[in-house]
């Protein structure tokens, strides 16, 4: 009786190892033959998400001025907030707002056009009002408090006077005397977007600045270009401001916008109506106005 249980425990232990090794032949030929079943979780590329950030030059205190791109089309358009600083921080928040807004709808920018976003062109002046670099929120700005030093760059120049469109040494603000730099572009923001505008040649720049509650166009002695008046006019009925072809409360020497209508590229100047909001459901609106009327 032993013996049998003896051969039956063999018999077993035999027939187990032959399953076994059955199923590793199985396996491994099965490995060889079918390649591994498809899953869903395979990471999604995410390669073209987001804007291209790039540094298109830094401030006299070594801070960085960014461009946000979005887009690959020829038609390259942008967009600038604080050139007066933190004195008119509200185009800042704006610009980062829309920043957002475009890195959640890249839809928003037609096949055919490319659109920059400089948010910050005078990162001295804002950090000189609200204390932080880079972004803020609208919790960081100081209240009751007198923002108009942020207005200038680290030397004390307006640098929406530092362009080479009349340039003078010297220039208006509101009736008051201000620095417009050494010379043309000596200020090393207003270089920078003058760099960018060289190198990229937008068909358009649009800036942000507060408060006048208007839309302005451009020109530097020789007429407004007729695709100015055009955007001026679409930005401004889109938005609710009013058009104005021309800014005379005071004589504006070295401006932004004037330089670039001197070398051909349609500018206007989006004057939100206060220093504290950034009226966003109207210069969204303003925005794709533009985007429509150059896309395709």
């Amino acid at each position: 009786m032993r013996f049998l249980a003896d051969r039956r425990v063999v018999a077993a232990v035999l027939a187990l190892a032959v399953i076994l090794a059955v199923g590793a032949v199985v396996l491994v030929v099965r490995n060889k033959v079918a390649p591994p079943a498809p899953t869903d979780n395979v990471p999604a590329d995410t390669s073209a998400a987001g804007p291209k950030v790039s540094v298109i030059g830094t401030s006299l205190q070594g801070r960085k001025i960014e461009a946000y791109t979005y887009g690959s089309g020829q038609a390259h358009i942008a967009f600038v907030g604080g050139v007066h600083g933190g004195y008119e921080w509200n185009s800042v928040l704006l610009a980062y707002n829309f920043i957002d807004y475009l890195t959640a709808n890249p839809a928003t920018v037609p096949a055919n056009m490319t659109v920059s976003i400089i948010p910050s062109a005078n990162p001295d002046g804002v950090y000189r009002v609200i204390g932080k670099d880079g972004r803020f929120a609208l919790a960081d700005v100081p209240q009751g408090v007198d923002q108009s030093a942020g207005r200038f760059n680290a030397r004390g120049v307006d640098l929406n006077r530092n362009f080479d469109c009349r340039w003078q040494a010297e220039s208006t603000w509101r009736g008051t005397k201000v620095s417009a730099g050494s010379k043309p572009f000596s200020e090393p923001e207003a270089a920078a977007i003058r760099d960018f505008a060289l190198a990229k040649k937008p068909i358009a720049v649009i800036f942000w600045h507060s408060q006048a509650n208007a839309v302005y166009a451009s020109e530097c002695g020789k007429g407004i270009l007729p695709q100015t008046l055009d955007i001026m006019n679409a930005y401004a009925k889109a938005a609710g401001y009013q058009a104005v072809k021309s800014f005379d409360a005071y004589p504006v020497t070295g401006d932004s916008e004037g330089w670039l209508a001197s070398i051909g590229i349609p500018a206007i100047t989006v004057e939100l109506s206060t220093h504290e909001s950034i009226e966003w459901d109207k210069n969204l609106a303003g925005v794709k106005a533009v985007l429509g009327y150059y896309g395709k």
